[in-house]
């Protein structure tokens, strides 16, 4: 084996092994809720959910995110953070007014309304997707996410995971304020 063939046989694992931790290193600090969403500043994907089952709120569809700034969170009864999440979305509703909708995802009709009854219910409706392919078409990676929609039905911000009380007033606040004016 030529001498030029083993340097670079020695060298090649060491600037990948280089490369790797530079990666590593520029993404170390980044906030994951924080994930950028392709469907930013674009219009809400056409849909319509029926409602959950038995639930007592009406589904929803895209018309329905018209007119004014809306929050949408997308949750299941299965999902441990979507619990945690709750109370923040209770106190988020308090504290603003805003509307928010949910669309429930891969969930059994009775086990949303379990959900909802033990925690509260602070949607103003709830879409039933049992496949889970508007939950796809809104761009989502998995449960909890949260969207903010201005009036005119385009999505102004996203939080993937669950939101914590100081996102409330760090996050979403500043969120709804700035899609009140776009």
């Amino acid at each position: 084996m030529k001498q030029s063939t083993r340097i670079l046989l020695a060298v090649l694992p060491l600037v990948a092994l280089v490369a790797l931790i530079a990666v590593f290193a520029t993404n170390i600090n980044r906030d994951p809720s924080l994930v950028q969403s392709v469907l930013i500043d674009k219009p809400v994907p056409e849909f319509t959910l029926p409602a959950v089952d038995g639930l007592g709120v009406p589904g929803f569809d895209t018309a329905k995110l018209m007119g004014q700034v809306t929050v949408v969170n997308v949750f299941a009864s299965w999902c441990i953070p979507c619990r945690d999440e709750h109370p923040v979305l209770e106190a988020l509703k308090q504290r603003t007014g805003v509307l928010i909708y949910g669309i429930n995802q891969k969930d059994a009709a009775e086990n949303a309304r379990a959900f909802l009854t033990e925690l509260g219910n602070p949607y103003d409706a709830v879409g039933a997707d049992p496949n889970g392919r508007v939950s796809i078409d809104w761009g989502v990676y998995g449960v909890p996410e949260t969207f903010i929609v201005d009036a005119k039905g385009v999505i102004r911000f996203k939080h993937t995971g669950p939101l914590a009380m100081e996102d409330i007033e760090k996050e979403m606040v500043p969120a709804l304020a700035r899609a009140a004016k776009s």
